[in-house]
């Protein structure tokens, strides 16, 4: 059994936060929505709305910080095994389709697993020193970290997206 805060077999409690919250009605396709419209890393997304629940909202600076960071992973792991399952959707016709289907069901296993390893990544940073500032609400917070993470990315937010993912967490408990 683990204590709050640290990691159990079912992983870090960021992991665990990002399941629940990805499996609310309607996240998982604002989540795309952004990660299509402006580049979204979902998993640096929900890093910000993690600490956002527990009231800590993060800078422009500390966003560009954290991408810096999870970056470099993101685009050498993630997004090629991401780009290959999406390939593998209309697979060339060489191989059988339900080998072709077994086998982009490994990638997207293996894209999971990628994704899993950045987030537990995240926490341990978080771990490590104490990340963003104190806000008045975790729904301030959740306002100004999705800003402070549209203000270093390249194209606007979705905002039907975006109104999606606040409305979703102000659901949550906090």
């Amino acid at each position: 059994m683990s204590t709050a805060g640290t990691p159990s077999s079912q992983g870090s409690p960021f992991w665990r936060f990002s399941l629940r919250f990805y499996r609310r009605p309607q996240v998982a396709d604002a989540c795309i929505a952004l990660q299509e419209a402006a580049g979204v890393d979902v998993n640096l997304l929900l890093f910000l709305l993690w600490h956002a629940a527990g009231r800590r909202a993060f800078s422009t600076a500390e966003v560009e910080g954290l991408e810096r960071r999870v970056g470099p992973w993101r685009n050498t792991t993630v997004v090629p095994l991401r780009a290959l399952r999406r390939a593998l959707k209309t697979p060339p016709a060489l191989v059988e389709a339900g080998a072709a289907e077994a086998f982009r069901t490994r990638i997207k296993a293996v894209e999971l697993e990628a994704e899993r390893l950045q987030q537990e990544a995240m926490y341990e940073l978080a771990r490590a020193a104490p990340l963003g500032t104190a806000a008045a609400s975790p729904e301030a917070a959740a306002h100004a970290n999705i800003a402070a993470y549209q203000a270093i990315c390249a194209a606007a937010f979705p905002k039907p997206a975006t109104e999606t993912l606040l409305a979703a967490f102000a659901k949550l408990e906090h």
